[in-house]
C-alpha cells in the first residue's frame, strides 16, 4: 500500500511504503483528516530468471526487457554508431575514415552506422525492445531511415 502525502513547502508530494499485500481487492480509502489518500492495489512479486516481476490483480505480469542476453546485431550497430559519433565529437578522431582505419572496416560502413544516431526516439526504443517490424533491417535504417 502506497501513501502519498500532500505537497510540502519547496517540493512535491512524498511517497511512503506502508505495506505490500498479496491478496484483496483494489480500493481507495477515504482521505484522512491530514489530507493523505490511501490507495490499495493487491500485487504479487515473483522471481523469474533472477528478476522480480510485479503481478497485478488480473494475474498479468508487466512486460520486461531482457538485459541479460546478448544484444542483437541491430542493437550492437546502434551502440557502435553512438560510440563512433562520440569519438568524433570528443576529437579522438578527425574523420570517419580514421575510425574506419582504426576499426578495420570500410569507411562507407562507418558512415551508414553513424547515420543510426539520427533515428527517431520511437525507432530507437523499438530496436532496444526488439519490437521493430521485420522489414526494417539494418541496411534500410542506415541508408534510408523511415520518417517519424
Amino acid at each position: 500500500m502506497w501513501r502519498a502525502a500532500p505537497g510540502r513547502a519547496g517540493g512535491g508530494s512524498r511517497l511512503s511504503l506502508t505495506t505490500i499485500n498479496k491478496t484483496g481487492k483494489p480500493q481507495v480509502i477515504i482521505p484522512a483528516s491530514d489530507g493523505r489518500l490511501t490507495i490499495s492495489v493487491p500485487i504479487e512479486i515473483k522471481r523469474s530468471s533472477g528478476r522480480k516481476l510485479v503481478t497485478v490483480p488480473g494475474g498479468e505480469a508487466g512486460v520486461t526487457r531482457s538485459l541479460d542476453g546478448e544484444p542483437t546485431p541491430l542493437q550492437q550497430a546502434l551502440a557502435r554508431g553512438h560510440r563512433w559519433l562520440t569519438m568524433l565529437e570528443a576529437g579522438e578522431v578527425k574523420s570517419l575514415r580514421e575510425i574506419a582505419r582504426k576499426e578495420g572496416v570500410d569507411s562507407s560502413y562507418v558512415s551508414r552506422i553513424v547515420n543510426l544516431t539520427t533515428l527517431a526516439p520511437n525507432i530507437v526504443a523499438a530496436i532496444l525492445d526488439e519490437t521493430l517490424p521485420p522489414d526494417l533491417t539494418l541496411f534500410v535504417l542506415a541508408v534510408d531511415p523511415p520518417p517519424l
